[in-house]
């Protein structure tokens, strides 16, 4: 066992591992000790944090600038062994993780990759997982110090002291590292930063490192610190606190590090006690203000109406049914039957009017003396509606906001036949093609002009079959069949064409 006294920085381990490297020591054959009389620089100037991307002994940094002696020495010529950039990066980075063993797991995973081993640079292997798990720790903690470091201007500071003091808790190894970054940051500007295991300080030209236990002094408030929770506090939005995302984004233990960390607290509690319903104008409650009424139609936003018939997705209607079930007839057929919706035997075939209910109106339109082929039937909704009931499924009268759904389906069909006349089946389909809810009773006997077309309203066929005798199915029939010869003769009247057979007549 070979017990290796190094400083505790990267440089120094990098320049001893590749000399036992060469030498072929394995990792269980070193005891790997940290000199107690050095920490990265001593008291000087600071070393590079950063290793190069070849793991070339002949390129260790500025090793030169520092002045404490190497207490490891060896007279084995240095190796050079290639790595890649991204296990370069890594372990540069897994340096600076606060753990007293990771010299020896570093030297553990370049030994490997040195015997060819390249599987230690993966996620999937268990060195390389607690390798990126370090590196990715340490990453963190960089962009954290960088988020997180609050300075505090002094009043009045003497010559020689820095007129900017700021107190820091890193999880890791970073302090040389984050003292560059502010270094390049803050200019000439003198500035401190203080951790419990050491200090950086930057004079204007040179920066400065000094390790060693630290306890924490009051820093008295500057001027902008006042203007600076005041900016803090009115951004505050309690409606929109998220406490999850913020310990994620602002752990709690920088807290006390930050001028804010003491109104976060209170402000969590205000948001928690009624702040987040008034968000941020605490007299938002007690003004005046009055209810304005919007139509639904109005509330609802507006939607790009589907191309297909198929796609359509305007109710929930399709999610149980089988299929659409579009018009069919003539396209410059000259009377449009106007039904409610499809009904079972309809939703299974694709074709309107085809259950028992068709085939009443069939025997209604014959009576009439018309053919269904002259005809356009078509239904105010195009999806099957039901109810379970067993094994069957039983016809539900859709709501008015599904008929109102299907008003755009049609309102094509009818742009594209132009009826003279349109017999509506039952009141679903009269107030589907008036656009508004409307009793039967009122329209039956008698006809009215809608956009240039004569409407007919009566009965739907299946209003028949729901009587329970003969007499009052055939009531409702003949009833049926007059509103279609009615439509049949005011078709007549308006051109010269004869529709449907009218021999008996």
């Amino acid at each position: 066992m070979q017990t290796i006294a190094i400083e505790n920085t990267y440089s120094a381990w990098r320049a001893a591992a590749l000399r036992m490297l060469a030498t072929n020591v394995s990792p269980e054959a070193i005891d790997w000790r940290v000199d107690d009389f050095a920490h990265g620089a001593a008291n000087g100037h600071v070393e590079p944090t950063s290793g190069s991307f070849d793991f070339d002994a002949n390129q260790t940094g500025n090793d030169e600038a520092v002045s404490a002696p190497r207490p490891f020495q060896s007279a084995v010529p240095p190796l050079v062994v290639g790595i890649s950039k991204t296990l370069a990066a890594q372990l540069s980075d897994a340096a600076l993780y606060r753990d007293p063993r990771r010299w020896a797991f570093l030297y553990k995973v370049i030994w490997r990759w040195h015997q060819g081993d390249r599987a230690v640079a993966s996620p999937a292997d268990v060195d390389g997982a607690r390798l990126q798990q370090m590196a990715k720790a340490v990453r963190r903690d960089k962009h954290d110090m960088i988020a997180y470091v609050r300075f505090r201007q002094c009043a009045h500071h003497a010559a020689g002291e820095p007129e900017y003091v700021a107190w820091y808790e890193p999880a890791h190894d970073i302090l040389a590292w984050g003292a560059e970054r502010f270094a390049q940051r803050m200019g000439r500007a003198t500035w401190l930063i203080a951790t419990p295991s050491g200090a950086a300080s930057w004079d204007g030209v040179t920066l400065h490192l000094k390790y060693g236990h630290t306890e924490r002094s009051a820093i008295a408030p500057d001027a902008a610190e006042a203007l600076w929770l005041a900016y803090y506090r009115s951004t505050f939005n309690p409606a929109r606190l998220n406490e999850t995302a913020l310990h994620q984004h602002m752990p709690v233990r920088y807290w006390k590090g930050l001028p804010e960390g003491l109104l976060i607290p209170s402000m969590i509690s205000e948001a928690k006690s009624g702040a987040r319903r008034l968000a941020q104008a605490s007299g938002v409650g007690a003004l005046d203000g009055k209810a304005i009424s919007v139509e639904a139609e109005a509330a609802q936003p507006s939607r790009t109406a589907p191309s297909s018939l198929d796609a359509c997705r305007r109710c929930e209607l399709w999610q149980h049914a089988t299929q659409a079930v579009e018009g069919e007839g003539p396209a410059d057929a000259r009377i449009v039957l106007l039904g409610e919706q499809p009904g079972d035997q309809e939703d299974l075939s694709g074709k309107p009017f085809v259950g028992p209910a068709g085939q009443l109106l069939d025997e209604a339109i014959q009576r009439a003396g018309l053919r269904r082929s002259d005809l356009y039937l078509t239904n105010a909704v195009k999806h099957f509606k039901w109810t379970p009931r067993g094994k069957r499924r039983l016809h539900k009268t859709p709501a008015q906001r599904e008929v109102q759904a299907c008003a755009v389906w049609l309102e094509r069909e009818l742009q594209r036949v132009r009826p003279a006349v349109i017999v509506t089946l039952g009141a679903t389909a009269l107030g589907a093609l008036l656009g508004e809810k409307v009793s039967l009773q009122g329209y039956l006997g008698d006809s009215f002009e809608l956009n240039g077309m004569q409407v007919i309203a009566t009965y739907h066929p299946s209003f028949a079959l729901r009587r329970d005798d003969a007499g009052g199915r055939e009531q409702v029939t003949l009833a049926i069949s007059d509103a279609l010869a009615r439509a049949r003769d005011l078709t007549n009247q308006r051109a010269d064409r004869p529709v449907g057979d009218q021999r008996g007549l």
